[in-house]
């Protein structure tokens, strides 16, 4: 098979081909195919592997790992230089626990940033992302703010932004999104309308079936391959609409406010709910 060197064509797709379980058992299913704009939903119990899958993605691996997986890009065995240049990854990862370490403002972080991936210092980019960011969180992040005082919500929110925006890599690689406090949907909603490839590690539900596959793994290997239904498409945007107001009403006791009524009215949702 040939095997590609430096990407100087845009990723379309990447293939994952199987490898073997924890028992050393020979995992079943038909190479996965995951295309640009498609999110993918990792899940399974505490302990089933799901760590695994996500070390061997960000490895693009060669059956050189404990699941000896073998990926492909663009139907092309990737090179080492794809591989293991940090110039050269194409893939972004986003971990549970997010914190900065470095003191200076979002837009000085954002500054480096753009400069580190050569590009143009552009106020509006920088606007963009924390506007994204915004989006995100319920905790408005302004250019001035200290990287420091940030909280995880906020963090998370960011760099998300910072991906879907200024960061080249069309992979993106999420552990645990539900665990930051955000809002969930609009996250992966705007990496998608960047093109990227999104896969999630997760257990929120409403989260996992807004993706398009679920890979199921237990005991370290990819168990089944779900392609999500229009009903189970239908029944996350109801969870992420009750979500929404739980938000809100966070907000609002975060401000002092007193809770005094909760109408929920279900026929203001998209999926007739």
């Amino acid at each position: 098979m040939e095997c590609v060197r430096t990407m100087n064509e845009p990723i379309r797709k990447i293939t994952i081909l199987p490898g073997k379980d924890k028992s050393g058992q020979s995992e079943n299913f038909e190479p996965i195919d995951i295309e640009i704009g498609q999110s993918i939903a990792i899940v399974g119990n505490t302990g089933a592997g799901k760590s695994q899958l996500l070390y061997d993605i960000e490895r693009l691996a060669q059956k050189d790992t404990k699941s000896s997986r073998l990926f492909l890009v663009n139907d092309k065995k990737p090179g080492k230089e794809i591989r293991f240049n940090p110039k050269r990854k194409l893939i972004a990862s986003l971990s549970q626990s997010m914190h900065f370490l470095t003191d200076i403002s979002v837009e000085d972080f954002l500054k480096l940033h753009l400069e580190a991936r050569g590009k143009e210092q552009n106020p509006k980019i920088i606007a963009e992302v924390i506007n994204q960011a915004n989006q995100i969180t319920g905790e408005a992040i302004s250019a001035t703010m200290n990287l420091l005082n940030l909280s995880g919500g906020q963090s998370r929110a960011l760099m998300i932004a910072d991906v879907a925006i200024i960061s080249d890599s069309p992979i993106i690689l999420i552990d645990e999104l539900e665990n930051a406090g955000i809002k969930k949907e609009k996250a992966v909603e705007i990496l998608i309308k960047k093109n990227k490839i999104i896969l999630i590690v997760t257990h929120d539900p409403s989260l996992a079936l807004s993706t398009n596959k679920r890979l199921i793994i237990k005991n370290g290997g990819i168990v089944n391959v779900l392609d999500t239904t229009k009903q189970e498409h239908d029944i996350a945007h109801y969870l992420n609409w009750i979500e929404s107001h739980n938000l809100k009403i966070r907000d609002k006791i975060r401000m002092g406010m007193e809770i005094k009524d909760v109408a929920i009215d279900c026929k203001k949702t998209k999926s007739g709910y």
